[in-house]
């Protein structure tokens, strides 16, 4: 059993039954940076980050992260997030991403799924909140099968107009925020 299904109840360790075969979900740590860096940059869709940013979060919010190992342990898919501190009952899930070669078989969902079973689990999460741009049809439907598999209601709204972001170009979308909740224990 991995860190992150000792985190869990033993009720919902079973829940990662899920994950598709030949994965498994743990706690990211430092050396999965470089990994989790290289799979966002490859979606395309993503905002990518520094790479030092990925050690960082790693480092500092692997408990309210998770990746998908392969058989050899390599990070093949991620969901970063971190508790609102000013809002401690909310996980703001920051970024999710699949390796090309492991899409298509549920594994985001089972990544998100797993994550937040242990947040909730650790510290009473009830709401999930994200950000998507306008147009990012496979991060709508991820979140919003999320919310319906939990039983939760979604509330959208623009929290980043695109004038917010800087630059000259007018390159950035919107961030529409989607808050998921009340999620149950």
């Amino acid at each position: 059993m991995t860190a992150a299904q000792a985190d869990l109840p033993t009720d919902l360790q079973a829940n990662f039954l899920g994950m598709p075969d030949g994965l498994r979900l743990d706690t990211p740590d430092v050396a999965d940076g470089a990994a989790i860096w290289r799979i966002a940059r490859d979606s395309k869709v993503l905002d990518l980050n520094s790479s030092y940013s990925y050690l960082l979060w790693c480092r500092d919010f692997a408990a309210t992260s998770v990746v998908a190992r392969d058989a050899d342990g390599e990070p093949v898919g991620f969901v970063t997030g971190y508790v609102r501190p000013d809002a401690p009952r909310t996980l703001v899930v920051w970024q999710a991403a699949v390796d090309h070669a492991h899409r298509g078989r549920g594994l985001a969902a089972a990544l998100l799924d797993g994550l937040t079973a242990k947040v909730v689990g650790a510290r009473g999460i009830t709401t999930v909140e994200t950000t998507i741009t306008p147009g990012n049809t496979a991060s709508e439907r991820l979140f919003s099968s999320y919310a319906q598999r939990h039983g939760a209601g979604v509330e959208r709204t623009v929290l980043f107009d695109a004038a917010l972001f800087p630059g000259d170009d007018g390159g950035h979308e919107p961030e529409v925020l989607y808050v998921i909740g009340p999620l149950a224990r």
